[in-house]
């Protein structure tokens, strides 16, 4: 497998002064502003059966910058501004595409408060980090060591509900190589009883995060009702006090899935996982929090990623694969298999299957045999189309 260099985003926290978190809510909002004129006049456009682009929007930009009504555009870095209508672009294309829906209006409560600086808009020496229209440098917390020699194409500056400050880094990572390949290969079948259950027998218990802190996430939420949208800073004390148990659960699920997905990719040169369409299964209100804790999504976009990252190959067998009904050892197929039944008997050959386990080994012996006879192949994330198993491409991931 040929190397590539690999775009690496290195995330830290940072504790702004006083000055520079209010220059960045003002940079987040002039960036909101910026792009929900930008969207506005694109939607107009799209009425009269008229073509905008980035182009006309950035020249919209400098004309609303000459009004006295926006004229506060002015006051902050240009530089996220022409970013943000930069992402308008690329939503508008992902949607001429038909790989996304027609782009929303930012709001100022809901939407997430972010700001990205290209290397004209910030400077980046000695360890330490300026942003353009700051007088000093942000006191960033370095967790861990960027590459050595790295040099930052792009910085973006978030904060969170819970009120942390985030900066994010992307540059060049020459030390993602790919692994040593091996002839080890895994089936990997998700539950809510077990997370994973692997072909090997293998089972890893589901740490249920949001259920561990679902009486202090209630009693947040109570007090939080209880106050009055008017109450000012009580009721945005709550709102923080809530999002912090949110963010925690969060992060303890994003660190959990992190050292999984990465230990399946060091141990195994293939994988086979299941082309679940979370998306609709979190329609079933009795399951939906339960899979939503589980974080089934997250788990295949991390392995998937690190798996194009280190030479690994993901394969994703199709959804409408029997791989819990089917025997793995004479290939029989049982009728219909509620939920609640988690083993059972083959009627054709006696053997008794654990149903996570033998799922777990139909779903390796479909994932082989797409590796080996290429059969299945189509791209990523595709709906059913009668085939029994996909394949994944592999792309580069900028986390």
């Amino acid at each position: 497998m040929a190397t590539t260099c690999v775009k690496r985003a290195f995330k830290y926290r940072f504790h702004p002064t006083d000055a520079q978190a209010a220059e960045l809510s003002r940079t987040f909002g002039c960036v909101r502003k910026v792009y929900n004129l930008a969207l506005a006049a694109r939607t107009e456009a799209w009425a009269r059966q008229e073509r905008v682009n980035y182009n006309a929007t950035s020249a919209m930009l400098t004309a609303w910058k000459k009004t006295e009504e926006l004229a506060y555009l002015n006051d902050v870095s240009s530089v996220p501004l022409q970013q943000t209508l930069r992402h308008l672009q690329n939503a508008f294309t992902h949607f001429f595409g038909k790989r996304a829906k027609y782009p929303r209006f930012k709001s100022r409560k809901r939407s997430r408060k972010s700001a990205e600086y290209t290397t004209s808009g910030f400077r980046f020496r000695d360890g330490r980090l300026t942003l353009a229209k700051m007088a000093g440098p942000l006191a960033v917390v370095w967790s861990r060591p960027l590459p050595e020699g790295a040099s930052p194409s792009t910085v973006t500056v978030s904060q969170d509900p819970a009120g942390r400050w985030f900066v994010s880094l992307l540059c060049d990572d020459p030390t993602v190589k790919p692994l040593p390949a091996t002839d080890t290969a895994v089936g990997v079948d998700v539950g809510l009883e077990h997370l994973l259950t692997l072909s090997t027998g293998e089972k890893i218990a589901n740490p249920r995060y949001e259920r561990a802190d679902r009486a202090r996430l209630a009693k947040a939420q109570r007090a939080l009702a209880r106050k009055a949208e008017g109450d000012g800073a009580n009721r945005a004390k709550a709102r923080r006090r809530v999002a912090r148990i949110y963010a925690r659960i969060a992060d303890r699920r994003r660190d959990g899935l992190h050292k999984l997905t990465t230990r399946l990719v060091r141990e195994n040169q293939t994988i086979v996982i299941e082309d679940l369409t979370v998306r609709n299964m979190v329609k079933n209100h009795t399951l939906a929090r339960a899979i939503s804790d589980a974080g089934w999504s997250e788990f295949r976009s991390l392995l998937e990623y690190k798996a194009a990252w280190y030479g690994r190959e993901v394969i994703a067998v199709d959804r409408f694969f029997p791989s819990s009904r089917l025997c793995s050892a004479c290939g029989a197929l049982r009728g219909r298999m509620p939920l609640n039944v988690r083993t059972w008997t083959c009627d054709g050959c006696g053997t008794t299957h654990d149903r996570d386990v033998n799922a777990a080994n139909n779903l390796l012996a479909a994932g082989l045999a797409v590796s080996v006879c290429g059969a299945g192949v189509r791209p990523q994330r595709s709906t059913p189309g009668g085939q029994s198993a996909t394949k994944q491409k592999p792309s580069r991931r900028e986390p």
